[in-house]
């Protein structure tokens, strides 16, 4: 991708962050992933960089690293990378937001469609949802809980992590990085 060739993005101004609000992102996606990575949508600094999780204080990265589902620590921008390690990106919803509370349930119910067209065209061996609010709503499982889920998604299992986003205080870097670790144990038992 030329994204990775050229290195980490230009800090966009805060009007470039502002300008970004419902702009979409492209998925980091490739046939036979061992875990594609599904999000609620892009947040408005990624989209104004065109990268996922592209904050400096993601906690994407550092978990996936953490729990040894990569073997160094990636960038947003390293997305070819991301793809060797048998891992990629995507979204429930594709709406750029400042929080993904400014998504309505509709968008989330939708997103479940394309999701499983995802999964079906590029075989994931497992989708990991990331958020499990985002989960319930969108499957319409309220009482589901983080972990494995019985219901496929198309060819893949699936999977409910917690969110990564900073604002998800539930979850401090250390206990989300267990969570990713729990799936990545599964991967590799």
């Amino acid at each position: 991708m030329d994204a990775e060739r050229a290195g980490p993005p230009r800090r966009p101004t805060r009007q470039e962050v502002a300008d970004a609000a419902g702009r979409g992102l492209p998925d980091v996606i490739g046939p036979g992933l061992r875990v594609l990575f599904c999000g609620y949508n892009p947040g408005l600094y990624s989209a104004a960089v065109g990268q996922p999780f592209a904050r400096r204080g993601s906690r994407f990265w550092p978990a996936l690293h953490g729990a040894g589902l990569t073997d160094r620590q990636l960038r947003s921008w390293e997305s070819d990378e991301l793809l060797r390690q048998g891992l990629g990106i995507t979204s429930l919803s594709n709406r750029a937001t400042a929080r993904a509370a400014e998504l309505t349930s509709e968008e989330l119910v939708a997103g479940v469609t394309g999701l499983a067209m995802k999964a079906e065209r590029y075989r994931p061996r497992w989708v990991a949802i990331l958020g499990v609010t985002a989960y319930r709503v969108a499957f319409a499982r309220p009482t589901a809980v983080l972990g494995p889920r019985p219901e496929p998604l198309g060819p893949a299992r699936v999977w409910v992590l917690p969110n990564p986003s900073g604002l998800n205080a539930h979850f401090p870097l250390p206990a989300l990085t267990a969570e990713f670790a729990r799936l990545r144990r599964e991967l590799d038992p």
